[in-house]
């Protein structure tokens, strides 16, 4: 949400592609059929592999929520295309509120019909239930006393802010029971104060706002979130270099993002600010008001995708505008590519995503949700995270956040440590289970092993001669 002096507010998967079937990155896409269950690892995991290729379009519906769905039509009308992401909006005033069920049946819907789903929340102050955009929203602040207390557990201000999470919750628990994966991004455009969760650097600034969300919607048992953080193309708070000061952290995101309002479409300074906080994961432009054009996302190629806001789709763009970007082939909309089944069941090809657990329960996890080459992979408590998501792919490889699982330097030698690096097809990256739970890297011809059978969150993995132990032994996802 732009601020007020910009007049926003005018009166209007994924599971992974087979891993087999990478090679479609370099041909034509396919059609999208009826999408099943997916799992947001399956979602990240496409959106690494499209960056530096493709991008995915996307239009925005905000209020009313009893419309959900009329930028999407518009966007259609003019291109002829559905948008390849769907965007809603959670609300703020009583009657939208009251049509939250509206747009999540849209939400489902447009999934089913192939487009990725993404939701936004204006929420209001955290002990107000409903209000305006303008005073509730927009202009809204918090003293430096309310925000302390805010962001401290147990104070009334802290429960009233959970409080409103909870009100959310049932609906996402409705999109995790039809399996679908939801690209959340809460309290955005945090690194301008035009909203009263926004303009705070440092750790207990707006950033650990967002960790506390984070953490009390994954408490909720909410695992089909993929977690995106947003900042804003501002001049305030240091502008591009600023940025890291209100970064929540890797364990907290997933998807970095960006609104190019101030100067349209993001400068390099922005573009490479980006790329760098996000330490590997996904980018993405989660509002803009002008359509980018294929040039533009050719110089920026690591852009998943871009969501046009809302009414800004005929105000500030142009009918062939529109459609040259929606028709490029760099753009992918619904029906351009593929959607299928995922999330505990095996999908086409044979891959299959889930935990992997070993000697006492405790499950193969990436330190930190890292996906930054050379991220330990260590054994740590089960907690439903993108970080302990794997992917077995038919290609012999074991990926989680768009990473495979690799032997470090692909060593061969008993205690050589476990990492996660970019898949590059070498023998430090085969992995073949045997029947009895053991997984072997032929090419070392050792195995996974978790040192001494120690049970201590964050011991980090290791391949080592094949022996009986029980911290040799591992259950995949079925």
């Amino acid at each position: 949400m732009r601020p007020k002096i910009l007049r926003r507010r005018t009166a209007a998967l994924l599971a992974a592609l087979p891993l087999a079937a990478a090679a479609w990155l370099a041909a034509s896409p396919s059609p999208a059929s009826a999408t099943g269950a997916s799992t947001p690892a399956a979602v990240i995991d496409y959106l690494h592999q499209i960056s530096g290729n493709h991008v995915i379009s996307g239009v925005h519906n905000k209020e009313p929520l009893s419309n959900p769905s009329q930028y999407t039509a518009q966007a259609h009308a003019i291109t002829g295309r559905w948008p390849g992401l769907w965007g809603g909006e959670l609300g703020f005033t009583a009657a939208d509120i009251a049509n939250r069920q509206t747009m999540v049946n849209q939400a489902e819907t447009e999934w089913a019909n192939g487009s990725l789903v993404a939701l936004t929340w204006h929420m209001c102050k955290p002990n107000v239930a409903t209000c305006a955009f303008d005073g509730g929203i927009n202009g809204a602040s918090l003293s430096d006393s309310d925000w302390s207390q805010l962001i401290t557990n147990g104070t009334s201000l802290n429960s009233a802010y959970k409080a409103k999470l909870d009100t959310a919750v049932p609906y996402f628990q409705q999109l995790k029971d039809a399996g679908v994966p939801v690209l959340f991004r809460p309290l955005h455009e945090m690194n301008e104060s035009w909203a009263w969760w926004g303009g705070r650097s440092g750790a207990n600034g707006s950033a650990k706002l967002f960790q506390i969300t984070h953490d009390y919607l994954v408490s909720k048992g909410l695992t089909n979130i993929i977690w995106v953080w947003n900042v804003k193309d501002t001049d305030q708070n240091g502008g591009s270099g600023g940025v890291s000061g209100f970064y929540p952290g890797d364990a907290s995101v997933d998807v970095a993002s960006l609104d190019p309002w101030v100067h349209s479409w993001p400068g390099a300074d922005w573009y490479n600010a980006m790329l760098n906080v996000a330490h590997g994961k996904p980018v993405s432009l989660a509002e803009v008001g002008t359509v980018p054009t294929p040039a533009q996302l050719a110089a920026q190629p690591q852009w998943a995708w871009f969501m046009i806001w809302s009414d800004y789709l005929t105000s500030a763009n142009t009918a062939s505008g529109l459609q040259a970007t929606f028709n490029s082939s760099r753009v992918l909309s619904q029906g351009q590519f593929t959607v299928p089944s995922g999330g505990g069941t095996t999908p086409p090809g044979g891959s299959r995503t889930g935990a992997i657990t070993g000697v006492g329960g405790k499950c193969v996890d990436v330190a930190a949700a890292s996906s930054t080459n050379g991220t330990a992979v260590q054994l740590y408590d089960c907690n439903g995270s993108t970080a302990q998501s794997w992917t077995i792919g038919t290609d012999g490889t074991i990926r989680a956040l768009g990473k495979c699982l690799d032997v470090t330097g692909q060593g061969t030698a008993n205690g050589t440590k476990l990492q996660i690096w970019d898949c590059n097809g070498t023998g430090a990256q085969q992995w073949t289970a045997e029947t009895d739970g053991h997984l072997k890297n032929p090419q070392s011809g050792r195995y996974l092993d978790d040192p001494a059978g120690t049970t201590t969150n964050a011991t980090r993995l290791q391949i080592y001669d094949r022996n009986t132990n029980p911290w040799q032994t591992w259950h995949l996802p079925t």
